[in-house]
Order: C-alpha cells, then sequence, then structure tokens
C-alpha cells in the first residue's frame, strides 16, 4: 500500500491530508511549523499506516517548506515537491468547493498521484548555501543603492554643480573625495547625514566585493565547466547554481528548459507555424540565461553564428533569442551534469 501526505505549507503551520492509491482521503493532521511540529506529523504518518510505503508531498514553496523538508529527510522519509500550478489544477477538478488548508493539502497529494515524476527533494547544502550568498548579496546592492540615491539628493541640496558620475559611488576614490569635500563643508545636518551616508556605502561595498570574490571562489570549485561557457560570469554561474537547485532532480534537459522558462510554446494558427517565448518559469534563472545569450551575440563565436543562421531562415530577432536560450539550457543542463558526477564520484577518494 502507498500513502501519499500532501503538505499545504504555511509560516506558522503545515496541513498534511493523507490519501491512497486513487486519492482517497484517509485522514488530515495540522501542526506547528516547528521542530516539534515536524516530528509530531512524523509519528502521525508513522502511526497510522506502519505498513505502507509513505511518500510526502510538498508544495515547492522553498522559504517555508525547507525545514519541513530538512526534517523528513533526516527521518529518512520519500520528499517529492508538487509545483503550485499542478496543485491548482487538482483543486479545480475537485468536487469540494472553496479554499482551506485541508483542501489544498488534498490537491498536493493527488496532484503528487496524478504525476509520478515530480523532482525529489534532496539535500544539497553547496547550491544552497549559493543561494544565500547570491540573495543576501542582492539585498546588500538594492540597500546600496536607496543609500546613494538619498546621497545624491543631500549633495545636490548642498551643491547642485557637484554631481558625481553615473555609477561612481560604488569607487573607493570616488567616495574619498567625497569623504574630503563634506569634511570642508559648514556644519549642518544635510552633511551629517551625507557624511554617515557615505561612510555605510564605503562598508557595504567592501562587504559586497568580499562577497563576490568568495562566490568566485566557490563558482571556480563547483561549476568550472560552467565559468569556461561565453558569457557566463562568476555572478551569473551564481545565479544559475543557486536557482538550479541540484541538477540532479531534473529527468532530462527539456524538464531543465521548461523550469527555466525557456521551453519553445506552441503559437500557430493556419498557415502560421510558429513559437513564443515562455512568461512562466524560474525568471532568475531565465535572465541568466538571457544575460549570456546577449553576451554570446555581442561576442564573435556559436552564439552569433547561430543567431544569424536563424535570421536568414526567417525568424524574427525575438525568435532567434528564443532559440539560442533553448540551446543555452540544453548547454548549461550537460555542463552542470558532467560537473556534478566526477567531483560526486571523487569525494570519497579526496576525503
Amino acid at each position: 500500500m502507498v500513502v501519499v501526505l500532501g503538505n499545504d505549507v504555511h509560516k506558522n503551520t503545515h496541513t498534511a491530508v493523507a490519501v491512497d492509491e486513487v486519492g482517497r482521503k484517509l485522514g488530515e493532521q495540522t501542526v506547528r511549523a516547528t521542530d516539534a511540529g515536524h516530528r509530531q506529523l512524523l509519528r502521525w504518518a508513522l502511526r497510522n499506516w506502519p505498513e505502507a510505503e509513505v511518500v510526502f508531498a510538498v508544495e515547492d514553496c522553498r522559504h517555508v517548506s525547507t525545514r519541513l523538508e530538512r526534517a523528513l529527510l533526516a527521518a529518512g522519509q520519500a520528499v517529492v515537491r508538487v509545483p503550485p500550478k499542478l496543485m491548482a489544477g487538482a483543486r479545480s477538478s475537485a468536487r469540494t468547493r472553496g479554499k482551506s488548508d485541508p483542501i489544498d493539502a488534498l490537491a498536493i497529494a493527488r496532484a503528487a498521484l496524478r504525476e509520478p515524476d515530480l523532482p525529489t527533494a534532496t539535500h544539497d547544502e553547496a547550491s544552497r548555501e549559493v543561494k544565500l550568498l547570491v540573495d543576501h548579496r542582492e539585498d546588500m546592492i538594492g540597500t546600496r543603492t536607496r543609500m546613494q540615491n538619498r546621497l545624491r539628493w543631500h549633495l545636490h541640496e548642498l551643491d547642485p554643480e557637484l554631481d558625481p558620475a553615473a555609477r561612481s559611488l560604488d569607487r573607493r576614490c570616488e567616495l574619498d573625495r567625497l569623504t574630503t569635500w563634506l569634511a570642508q563643508q559648514p556644519a549642518s545636518m544635510v552633511v551629517r547625514i551625507a557624511a554617515e551616508l557615505v561612510t555605510d556605502i564605503r562598508d557595504l561595498t567592501v562587504r559586497i566585493n568580499a562577497l563576490e570574490r568568495e562566490l568566485a571562489t566557490r563558482m571556480t570549485q563547483q561549476a568550472p565547466q560552467l565559468l569556461a561557457l561565453p558569457g557566463c560570469g562568476t555572478l551569473t554561474a551564481a545565479k544559475i547554481i543557486a536557482e538550479t537547485a541540484n541538477i540532479t532532480r531534473f529527468r532530462s534537459e527539456a524538464c531543465y528548459a521548461m523550469h527555466a522558462g525557456v521551453a519553445p510554446i506552441p503559437a500557430s494558427s493556419g498557415n502560421t507555424n510558429r513559437h513564443r517565448l515562455a512568461r512562466a518559469g524560474n525568471r532568475q534563472l531565465n535572465a541568466a540565461l538571457h544575460r549570456i545569450a546577449v553576451t554570446q551575440i555581442r561576442l564573435d563565436g556559436p552564439g552569433r553564428d547561430y543567431i544569424h543562421r536563424r535570421r536568414s531562415n526567417g525568424d524574427t530577432t525575438m525568435e532567434a533569442l528564443r532559440a539560442l536560450k533553448r540551446r543555452l539550457a540544453r548547454v548549461v543542463f550537460n555542463l552542470l551534469r558532467t560537473d556534478t558526477t566526477p567531483r560526486t564520484a571523487a569525494l570519497p577518494t579526496a576525503a
């Protein structure tokens, strides 16, 4: 007997609904989103179905489901991730009307039954650490940008002719020049705040640059072949690693392309036979592939040749770009698989 437990995850609570092989509801349980609640959920499942093969289907909401996944995996349980769009389809076809946590959990369980090839949740600390570093760096860049904008307005108030060049407020020489200039101005609240902003911007810049160097070291170790791809720099490689979150969870490069939002979507009618860009998928991963594609178009090489060939065959610029991003998804998938396999096999020897 196979029992699937659909889990609707939230910040404070998790609701689980158990179904059998045909999707018939067997029971439900709501627990707190804490370590004690996770243990309570596991005890409830194992106590009620001790002889069954239990599979936990979790809605793929990483920020609120990560701790639950870790607890279940540490207990040796099988965990699959259900995309929210599949849950919505299962809920709309159910006989029960409305929306609630048990209804959503039931939809998750039935979606997992209907889609047997869903990605399996696995421990991958390397990619998770990269994602944490990438997100932290981007948050600090956003904070620094807001500080720079405020600083510009204060400088304009002090002297309209003092207008630092674009993208110069993260350079040490420019910040040192502003510090010296502010120290020579008559004391005022605007001068004080501007000086504090310059100090904060300098400190943030040092931390951001240190994070970039750390990511460069990690990418050299984790994805050297990805760095060798034309147009893929350190930060783009780190974004790909972070958003891919373990390439082995994708059963094929077509699934990876769909996840990245670069799989072609038919848009044909009558005598018109064409495909359009996808607007779904992981937009961060899509943006990383877009940066590689745009860079390759500017450089001499296979990317530019491929674009010219597609354009000569009648594709528009956007259609050719869509096709190039799809090819890049295949290349990135194969490179990540190549990077993963030898490193995994070499770990026991290195230890």
